[in-house]
């Protein structure tokens, strides 16, 4: 057989993924989660005692819910089985119970792994109780879904609740560490792009595997700058269709005279676009945008006339309805500037995909379930109505993340007041902080 796998070019058993080589084989070498493994974490202590209480992980992708399991189960001596909520059903729950059951009657227990649990229905939650009570199978369920929603309470009240941690940079690096020993190579990275790519996984430690094993194989002979490395790993939006290149000529003219605050030249690219047959909503579209972008919080209004002047083109349509959108123009070229709200926005974005799965700070967490309660969701909110000024200066971004500006109002228009009230904001947050 052999022979026929080789004549074919291939080999018997091709390799694993390396996510998958390198999975660890103990607690110790799993990362990220010492709040549980440590010498001092609950997880720890259970498997040092090997005796389990029933348990829910739960956890962003990548973060080592069904390792944990797997391990927990090897080390505490319990048989391991594995369920998904996702390919199974009633019939696989019954024969995983007496498997269990018959391991029971030998002396052996059953550590039963239960992955994407909030799938199962509430019924199907109801019938894990009688087996979890009697102590036929220990339940480890695996969800990436607030537990307190998605459990049933009788379900989650014989059970512990543990949240793990997406992975850190920290954490992140020692993954790239453990690859690249295992492939006796370092990746072919500048030190920026290696910090690229633990940005691009985004805390999910299989996932930054995945990307580290696509730039092992394509095997480059120099190190790859952050550009390349976006080239490689992430797909180019797609580019405009360019069958109509006068059209998006003079689109971009009559934005950038508005932006330029010239309402003689705006009229006129704005009556060249109509009298080519141009679609007006097409140009109502893009005035709309104009309001956004280029005059934002300096003229409020702007945005309001603009979707009124869109309107407006709708109910009476042409040549009527031109005149509003002709009024925009005017407005919108004359009125004050700031594309203070469009980079703060895109600033903002930005830091969203670097950091985008960092949970609120716990103090402005609702707190709706007595298990939200515990984790501490809530507690220590200040009601700004009842702070003096109304104005607590608590802090609201992720705690794993330092406060950034995004908005800076450039002080004209009605920015000017906008301005003003931030920096009172700004030194009352110091004063207090301090």
């Amino acid at each position: 057989m052999a022979d026929l796998f080789e004549a074919a070019g291939l080999t018997p058993a091709q390799p694993s993924p390396l996510a998958d080589r390198l999975r660890p084989q103990k607690l110790d070498e799993v990362v990220g989660q010492d709040h549980l493994l440590g010498p001092e974490g609950p997880i720890r202590r259970m498997a040092e005692a090997r005796r389990l209480s029933s348990m829910i992980l739960w956890g962003p992708p990548g973060t080592g819910k069904t390792t944990i399991a797997r391990l927990l189960a090897k080390e505490a001596g319990y048989e391991f089985q594995q369920l998904s909520a996702v390919f199974s059903g009633v019939a696989d729950l019954k024969k995983a119970f007496e498997q269990a059951r018959v391991r029971r009657s030998a002396g052996q227990a059953t550590l039963l792994f239960v992955d994407e649990i909030h799938r199962f229905n509430r019924a199907q939650q109801d019938g894990f109780l009688p087996f979890v009570e009697e102590g036929i199978v220990t339940l480890v369920g695996a969800t990436t879904e607030n537990p307190s929603f998605e459990l049933n309470g009788a379900l989650l009240s014989r059970s512990q609740v543990f949240v793990l941690k997406r992975l850190d940079d920290e954490a992140l690096e020692r993954l790239l560490a453990k690859a690249e020993a295992h492939e006796g190579r370092a990746l072919p990275l500048e030190p920026e792009a290696r910090a690229a790519l633990a940005a691009l996984a985004d805390g999910d430690g299989r996932y930054l595997l995945t990307l580290a094993e696509t730039l092992f194989n394509i095997g480059t002979a120099r190190p790859l700058t952050t550009r390349e490395l976006g080239t490689i790993l992430q797909k180019r939006s797609p580019a405009y269709d360019k069958d109509r290149e006068e059209h998006y000529n003079l689109i971009s003219a009559l934005h950038k005279s508005i932006r330029g605050s010239d309402p003689d030249a705006a009229l006129y690219w704005l009556a060249r676009m109509l009298a080519g047959g141009e679609d007006p909503l097409f140009v109502a579209r893009r005035l709309i945008r104009a309001a956004a972008e280029d005059i934002g919080e300096a003229d409020p209004t702007a945005l309001i006339l603009a979707n009124a002047a869109k309107d407006t083109y709708d109910f009476l349509g042409s040549p009527e309805g031109e005149i509003a959108l002709a009024q925009l123009t005017v407005h919108l070229a004359c009125a004050p500037k700031s594309n203070a709200v469009y980079l703060a926005f895109g600033a903002a974005m930005k830091a969203a995909k670097e950091t985008g799965s960092l949970m609120p700070p716990r103090h402005i967490l609702n707190a709706p379930t007595r298990l939200m309660k515990d984790l501490g969701y809530g507690k220590g909110y200040a009601y700004d109505h009842d702070a003096p000024e109304g104005f607590s200066g608590q802090d609201y971004f992720p705690d794993e993340m330092e406060r950034r500006q995004f908005y800076k109002p450039r002080g004209d228009g009605n920015e000017a007041r906008i301005k003003e009230r931030l920096e009172r904001w700004a030194a009352l947050r110091r004063g207090r902080e301090g």
